[in-house]
């Protein structure tokens, strides 16, 4: 009886090490891509250890930064969770625009990409919020979608910026500079 019971103890054990190899891997391939995405950047400036730490103290400091903000939603598509950064995103840009006639176009396709049920990139919001939005986009303003972000965004405060924070990826990032830091 014990020899069926070690079996696929031992088989599960093993999956759980290939696994932390896998999420080491991962992070190590998140640094490559990482650093050829800043490597090509033409500014100036470096992703330092320094701003890399401040990350942490809010999701608002994450997202200020370009490479907070690259490497964030690096991570939620990893996770197949990039919907509501991608809608914030989309947000912010269309808050921008200043022609009546792009932003009844960009407000539609907004609605269709987001917030229509059962859309490609469905945000989570209630009810009460979708259905103002479907009033909001037959006329609509530079607020219209400004319920729908809060939303949004508290979603990503409380879930996927502490997940990020706890990620190997972000770990492996912190190490990886904290390394060149002290050789440096």
């Amino acid at each position: 009886m014990t020899g069926l019971i070690s079996e696929p103890l031992v088989k599960h054990f093993n999956m759980d090490k290939d696994d932390c190899k896998r999420s080491k891997n991962l992070g190590k391939s998140f640094m490559c891509r990482l650093q050829c995405m800043f490597s090509r950047s033409s500014a100036p400036e470096r992703l330092s250890l320094e701003d890399t730490q401040q990350w942490s103290q809010s999701l608002e400091r994450l997202l200020e930064s370009k490479y907070g903000l690259a490497t964030f939603r690096t991570f939620l598509k990893s996770e197949f969770s990039d919907e509501n950064i991608e809608f914030w995103l989309t947000c912010e840009d269309y808050k921008k625009i200043k022609s009546s006639f792009r932003m009844t176009s960009k407000a539609k396709k907004i609605y269709e990409q987001f917030v229509k049920a059962e859309s490609p990139k469905e945000i989570n919001i209630d009810y009460h919020t979708r259905e103002q939005i479907k009033r909001n986009v037959k006329s609509p303003t530079v607020q219209c979608f400004d319920e729908a972000q809060k939303i949004v965004y508290g979603l990503m405060e409380r879930d996927s910026y502490p997940r990020f924070l706890r990620s190997e990826m972000y770990r492996t990032l912190l190490d990886s500079l904290a390394a060149d830091a002290s050789r440096g």
